[in-house]
C-alpha cells in the first residue's frame, strides 16, 4: 500500500488551516493511502506541553508515527553522505519513504536529493 509521508512543513500547514493541505489529506484518506512520519518529524511541530496544538493532535491519531531507530539512522546517514546534504530529518523521512509513496514538504529540493540516492521512485508533493 502506498503512503503520504509528512514532513514537518505538512504539519504546519496543518496547524495553520492550509485548505490544500486539509484536501490533499482527505483525499488520501478517500484513495486509502496511509499516512506516515516518524518521531523526529513530530518533534520539529510539537510545541505545547499541555496539547494546545489541536489540529495537530487530532491529525497525529491518524497517523504512523514511526520510531527513528539504529537501522533508520544509519540509513539516514548514509543518504545524507551520498546527497552532500545535511538535514537528518529529511533524511530519515527518506528513509522511511518506499517506492511510490508521496512525500509531502516545504522543501522539495533537499527531499529529492536524498530520494535520488535512495534508489527509491518517490513522488515529491510540495506544500
Amino acid at each position: 500500500m502506498s503512503a503520504l509521508v509528512l514532513d514537518a512543513g505538512a504539519f504546519l500547514a496543518v496547524e495553520r488551516a492550509d485548505r490544500a493541505m486539509a484536501a490533499r489529506l482527505r483525499a488520501a484518506e478517500r484513495n486509502g493511502l496511509e499516512l506516515r512520519t516518524n518521531g523526529a518529524v513530530v518533534a520539529q511541530v510539537w510545541r505545547s506541553p499541555s496539547g494546545r496544538q489541536a489540529a495537530l493532535a487530532l491529525l497525529l491519531r491518524s497517523i504512523d508515527v514511526r520510531p527513528v531507530d539504529l537501522r533508520m539512522g544509519r540509513e539516514a546517514g548514509v543518504l545524507l553522505g551520498r546527497a552532500g546534504r545535511g538535514d537528518a530529518i529529511d533524511a530519515t523521512v527518506v528513509a522511511m519513504a518506499a517506492t511510490g509513496d508521496r512525500v509531502v514538504t516545504t522543501d522539495p529540493g533537499d527531499i529529492g536529493a536524498l530520494a535520488a540516492v535512495s534508489g527509491r521512485a518517490v513522488i515529491i508533493v510540495p506544500c
